[in-house]
């Protein structure tokens, strides 16, 4: 299995798995996202807080260049802990939320 497959099937189980979790407040659905073709994978809320609209991205990861991008994280459990936990290095890892300058200041990679 090559790199790219192989960090696919990565991030596609570790979206899975938090997918499972369904928000206790509201009728929220989680909704998975999953485009092979242009390698971006997302984890979404979608419905209703009682009045509120509910339409969040959780997760958004892309892969590029043979690593794995984090364009969003807005979960108490950051994703870049499970990637690693699954045996992706720090090297192949992105923190794309965070600006360019900024990435030095991180154990991840820059670019």
């Amino acid at each position: 299995m090559d790199k790219l497959t192989h960090n696919a099937t990565i991030i596609k189980t570790i979206l899975q798995e938090d997918g499972q979790h369904k928000p206790a407040h509201g009728d929220i659905t989680p909704l998975l996202v999953f485009d092979d073709e242009h390698h971006s994978y997302q984890l979404m809320y979608v419905g209703w807080d009682h009045r509120r609209r509910v339409h969040a991205s959780i997760y958004h990861l892309r892969l590029e260049n043979n690593k794995i991008y984090i364009e969003e994280d807005t979960s108490n459990q950051p994703i870049a802990e499970s990637l690693l936990e699954a045996g992706v290095p720090k090297e192949d890892i992105v923190l794309a939320f965070h600006a360019p300058e900024k990435r030095q200041y991180t154990d991840f990679a820059l670019a």
